[in-house]
């Protein structure tokens, strides 16, 4: 038997993956599927109805393609790998994303592509609304902000900013976290879902917000422009500049657009305006230009209709969602509070449970130490009521003290008084002594003066004598008899001899009068040392009232006492050197 050939059995079934923004998916399909049968597999598995935005596309040499839902996969210009990959994307973009986006799904899969195309730098952003969306992108994924838990650093390995925008200004990442996370802090109670609604309706005030760029050149000039197509019509751009059209074509006013082979046609609602033409090289582009102007007019008529049942159904069922959600968002908002308030009571309860043990600790410690002091106040009180029967013999001692102080001080006082009184009378004897020693001097000057007359009177007669012994001495000399007797008879012989007898009478005078001034200068030394005997003896007795009163202010301090009649002490101190000093030169 001989074999002349076998067929090779095609495979009924081939493998294809799917990624979307957040997941990626493997799917065994047959080959006789068409694209519209993978699109539906691929939109039940993750649960999205609004299909009409999406497709899957995928990529052919230098440029990408959508796959077309009514014809065969695989025989589409599709990669012949296996398995073969799809990018599940949004082909069309809304007019206003919070009137036509229903489903959360499908505004997650519009936030999470717009984002992307941001932070790729498809989308142009400036810095500011950069940083804007970059925190309502960190609310849809980390919730509220903590400060306890989103510390510094928490941003640093999430993608934000355009690096664009990280170029354009100096400064560090830090800073950026920091002014990213002022705007997070401010969007506290937002849900991810609003966040990203959010998110959605700023950038689509963007200038190149679903947008799809192709090139192109004018006919016979061949000027290079950029055909742009979204959801409000046709714009042509230079090719440097993709913000500000230099022609728009709305789609309310285009009334045909026209295609073969490389030339576009597009005419104006107003036939008086010009008709516009440009031609594109490439076929492929050429069949994608098509597809999305014809898809975004669809879109745009549909639009301006009544949704239709099954719009108007997911939107009551997206109401009524967003209506359970809001009530489950509020009731888990207050088991929230009501939990964060349990919380606060718990750590209310713990914390004064630790106050009270630490009070509880307090007050036994307080006990011991109140127990110690009363012991410690017991044995003071023993301490201090020896110490006050010490105080009081002490007491006792001094009031002793006190009365002799007093004994001593009323002796001192007449002490005093004596002193003074024999002060008193020392100044009166000194008194009377100077005035006696001035009497004295004056009758020593008389008797002085009469020695001197004396004297002077001696010598006049001792002269006189002289004289009349040198005229007498020869009478002598011739009657050496005895002399007569005196008398009547012999005058002269009496004068002579009266004579005599009165030098001899002034002789016994003068001594007379030396020895009585040398007994009254004898009498005058006595009483004068006398006296200075009692000026010493005064003055001993002066220092030791003086030495007494010095001890006596300095044991005790006694209440000093001053009277009218007597001088203070300092001043009689001063008195009575003065009166010494005086004593003492007399």
């Amino acid at each position: 038997m001989s074999i002349l050939g076998l067929k090779k059995k095609q495979p009924k079934t081939f493998k294809v993956k799917v990624s979307t923004m957040d997941a990626e998916m493997e799917f065994s399909c047959e080959v006789k599927w068409k694209g519209k049968d993978l699109f539906d597999l691929v939109c039940r598995t993750i649960g999205l109805r609004e299909t009409w935005f999406f497709g899957l596309r995928y990529t052919v040499k230098d440029t990408y393609a959508w796959l077309k839902p009514d014809k065969r996969v695989l025989d589409q210009e599709v990669p012949k790998d296996s398995p073969i990959t799809f990018h599940f994307l949004a082909k069309f973009f809304p007019e206003k994303v919070e009137d036509e986006l229903v489903q959360e799904i499908t505004q997650h899969l519009f936030f999470l592509q717009v984002k992307k195309q941001i932070l790729d730098e498809e989308i142009f952003c400036s810095p500011e609304a950069s940083v804007l969306l970059a925190s309502y992108a960190v609310q849809a994924k980390y919730g509220d902000y903590d400060p306890n838990f989103h510390k510094p650093g928490f941003l640093a390995q999430d993608e934000l900013l355009p690096k664009r925008v990280l170029m354009q200004y100096q400064m560090t990442p830090d800073m950026w976290e920091e002014k990213i996370t002022a705007w997070y802090a401010e969007h506290r109670s937002i849900t991810r879902d609003e966040a990203e609604m959010e998110y959605l309706k700023i950038a689509q005030d963007l200038e190149m917000y679903g947008v799809s760029y192709f090139s192109i050149t004018q006919n016979k000039r061949d000027t290079e422009l950029l055909l742009g197509v979204d959801a409000q019509g046709l714009h042509i751009y230079c090719p440097n500049s993709k913000l500000s059209p230099n022609k728009s074509f709305p789609w309310s006013g285009i009334r045909n657009i026209s295609y073969s082979e490389k030339e576009f046609t597009i005419k104006p609602l107003d036939k008086k305006k010009e008709v516009f033409k440009f031609y594109s090289s490439q076929l492929r582009v050429n069949k994608l230009i098509l597809q999305l102007c014809i898809g975004n007019h669809d879109l745009f008529m549909r639009r301006r209709k009544v949704d239709s049942i099954e719009v108007q159904q997911m939107k009551a069922q997206a109401k009524e969602e967003k209506a359970r959600k809001k009530v489950e968002r509020q009731i888990l908002a207050r088991e929230k509070q009501m939990r964060e308030e349990a919380e606060r009571a718990k750590e209310e309860m713990e914390r004064r449970l630790f106050q009270l043990q630490d009070e509880a600790r307090m007050a036994n410690e307080a006990l011991l130490r109140s127990e110690e002091t009363a012991d410690l106040l017991a044995e003071k009180a023993q301490i201090a009521e020896e110490e006050a029967k010490l105080l009081a013999h002490k007491a006792a001692e001094a009031e002793q003290d006190r009365q002799r102080l007093e004994v001593t001080a009323l002796k001192t006082k007449e002490e005093k008084r004596l002193m003074e009184q024999k002060m008193r009378e020392a100044e009166q004897l000194a008194v009377k002594l100077v005035e006696q020693s001035e009497r004295r001097l004056k009758e020593a000057d008389h008797l002085k003066q009469d020695l001197n007359e004396a004297k002077d009177a001696e010598r006049r007669a001792k002269q006189k004598l002289v004289e009349i012994t040198k005229t007498t001495y020869p009478l002598i000399a011739a009657y050496s008899s005895p002399p007569p007797p005196t008398g009547p008879e012999n005058p002269d012989m009496a004068v002579d001899m009266g004579g005599s007898i009165r030098m001899d009478f002034k002789d016994s005078d003068m001594k007379r009068l030396s020895m009585e001034i040398e007994r009254e200068r004898l009498e005058y030394m006595e009483k004068s040392k006398h006296l200075q005997d009692q000026l010493k003896e005064l003055k001993s007795e002066i220092e030791s009232l003086k030495l007494e009163e010095q001890q006596q202010a300095g044991i005790y301090n006694l209440r000093s006492y001053t009277e009218p009649s007597y001088i203070p002490h300092s001043n009689r101190n001063s008195a009575y050197m003065a009166q010494m000093a005086f004593y003492e030169e007399v």
